[in-house]
């Protein structure tokens, strides 16, 4: 696994699209991961816009990859703001052959929280069912927990809350190139926090696979740093 940091121009007019619409961003980037006019392989590549910018505020997308991609084949003059960072090898740098329960990390991860009701996915809006939710994936499918955190509600009474910091709740707009350009809307939130793997192999396809719906729409990676 690769991960890539890439700035793009906001000068360009097919960055201010790409912005606008994260279905055309991630149909940009497959470029580098699909040669020619060949469909890009699903699970080939994830990506997050990041809250964060370059000293000259040009936005930043991390990009974690199976294999290295070929930046020349975006084939937009302009879309970068300079040269991709090198590629980091994650396997080496977060020493993932030697991963074993009990480790942390501190995580970023922009997901989709929803659940499913009358064929549905509805998106979780209420900060408690969003917390409730990323620490259910993880106990439940993904191989990691989550500290708790003493609180207390306005009764005083305490309350029980895992430590996650919770921010950016929006929703995401697309639209798709087919189906009649069928217009997609994924509601998001951005999860910083640290994390602890309680098993390996699941925590492991968690990393390789993303979490929860909406990778196309720049949703689901789980990127990482040794705490």
């Amino acid at each position: 696994m690769f991960l890539h940091r890439i700035h793009l121009d906001p000068h360009n007019k097919e960055v201010r699209r790409d912005l606008a619409d994260p279905y055309e961003l991630h149909s940009t980037l497959c470029r580098a991961f699909s040669p020619g006019e060949l469909k890009c392989p699903e699970g080939e590549f994830f990506w997050r816009l990041e809250p964060e910018v370059n000293p000259n505020g040009c936005p930043r997308i991390l990009v974690q990859s199976r294999l290295l991609p070929d930046w020349s084949r975006i084939g937009i003059k302009g879309w970068f703001a300079g040269d991709p960072d090198p590629a980091i090898n994650l396997v080496e740098r977060l020493r993932l052959d030697s991963l074993s329960q009990g480790q942390r990390f501190r995580f970023r991860l922009r997901a989709n929280p929803c659940v499913t009701r009358n064929g549905k996915r509805l998106g979780l809006l209420r900060l408690s069912e969003q917390e409730a939710w990323i620490e259910r994936k993880g106990r439940e499918q993904h191989g990691f927990r989550l500290p708790h955190l003493e609180s207390f509600g306005l009764t005083g009474d305490p309350v029980d809350r895992i430590d996650v910091r919770v921010s950016q709740e929006q929703m995401l707009h697309g639209k798709r190139r087919y189906e009649g350009g069928r217009d997609i809307r994924v509601f998001s939130a951005l999860y910083d926090g640290i994390l602890t793997v309680s098993d390996t192999g699941d925590f492991l396809s968690a990393l390789r696979g993303g979490i929860g719906h909406g990778k196309a729409m720049g949703l689901g990676l789980l990127s990482l740093v040794r705490a």
